[in-house]
């Protein structure tokens, strides 16, 4: 019996074409609805790049003014922003730097729209963070290019984010894993922040501390709740488990760049002052920094909460033994006497009575 001829292949040329073809039309059909605000005061050239946007699919609103431009942004989260740099209240550029100045609305992409040899503003435009720049009268390709390309970036940061999200989700389950630590991923959040916060630490800081508040105990997922909710001592095998899950958290959280300022609080949220924590015995300032203080606020929160093995301790009493504590060189003398003192100052923030 005859085999059927093959139909010829087509050249390896034009199959990569065809193929590089599908994949830009997959992305225009995975970009079509994204959300653009444009803000610009000139109402023509606003209602014609609205126009242009709408027939590429997207969903196009426009305000003529910053202080409109910033309440959209705040309540209608727009995936991209096309922001005149002259307008009637306040400079785009100065727009921009609020935007990008805020963790809530940092990661919009910003395009900034300036005359054709408007250098200065350019320049400023970088300084404040502004992710790309078009030129007046516009091209329509050049926009629609510049738009598809920034949009991308957006959705792969927004996956990123997705992703994120799933971690915290994780460690939420692993702490109702615990009765007795309900509440204390949000706690801590919130503690380590207020305390980054007196120690004057950049905002970036702050926000790794609190997201680490969160994710510090991520790895007990890889420790069994018979260890976990134990009511007594645990073995020499016990502790070998339970001291895995500062690396094993680590490791769970590594493949997120955007959390790279977290994974030594991570690691190291065990350590002591003196060289004797887990798991690498740092000691002193080897330790970093946001780990020697979310140390500090763990210890506090686990004094004064309800555990397995302990009835919950007041204030009074938690803050004399951490006092204790600090002579035994277990925390950083320094970042503990600040902690002492946001807890005598602000007890009532902190969430717990002064007795």
């Amino acid at each position: 019996m005859a085999t059927p001829a093959r139909e010829p292949a087509l050249p390896i040329k034009q199959q990569a074409t065809e193929a590089t073809a599908l994949t830009n039309a997959d992305l225009t059909a995975s970009l079509a609805g994204a959300r653009i605000l444009v803000v610009d005061d000139d109402d023509i050239g606003r209602q014609l790049t609205m126009d242009m946007l709408a027939l590429r699919g997207y969903t196009v609103e426009g305000v003529a003014d910053a202080a409109s431009g910033r309440r959209r942004v705040q309540d209608w989260h727009p995936d991209l922003v096309l922001l005149d740099v002259v307008l009637p209240d306040q400079s785009g550029i100065a727009l921009c730097r609020q935007l990008k100045d805020n963790p809530q609305t940092r990661l919009i992409p910003v395009i900034l729209i300036t005359g054709l040899t408007d250098r200065n503003s350019k320049l400023a435009g970088i300084e404040v963070g502004a992710d790309d720049f078009l030129n007046k009268p516009m091209d329509p390709q050049e926009l629609f290019a510049r738009v598809q390309s920034l949009l991308r970036l957006k959705r792969f940061t927004d996956e990123l984010e997705n992703a994120e999200d799933v971690l915290f989700s994780l460690a939420l389950g692993v702490e109702a894993r615990d009765s007795y630590t309900q509440g204390h991923c949000e706690r801590l959040a919130n503690y380590a922040a207020a305390l980054g916060r007196r120690l004057d630490l950049p905002e970036e800081d702050v926000l790794a501390l609190r997201r680490a508040g969160v994710l510090h105990d991520i790895g007990k997922i890889g420790v069994p709740d018979a260890i976990l909710r134990k009511p007594g001592g645990l073995t020499a095998e016990e502790w070998r488990v339970m001291r895995r899950h500062p690396i094993l958290g680590e490791e769970i959280c590594h493949p997120l760049r955007s959390l790279t300022r977290v994974l030594p609080v991570i690691r190291h949220h065990h350590e002591h002052w003196n060289g004797r924590g887990y798991p690498d015995g740092l000691e002193a300032e080897r330790i970093p920094l946001l780990a020697r203080i979310l140390q500090v606020v763990d210890a506090y929160d686990a004094l004064t909460t309800e555990r397995p093995y302990k009835p919950a301790w007041p204030h009074r009493r938690a803050i004399d033994q951490m006092r204790r504590e600090v002579e035994q060189q277990w925390w950083d003398p320094v970042v503990a006497r600040e902690f002492f003192k946001l807890a005598e100052e602000q007890g009532a923030l902190l969430g717990r009575g002064q007795t």
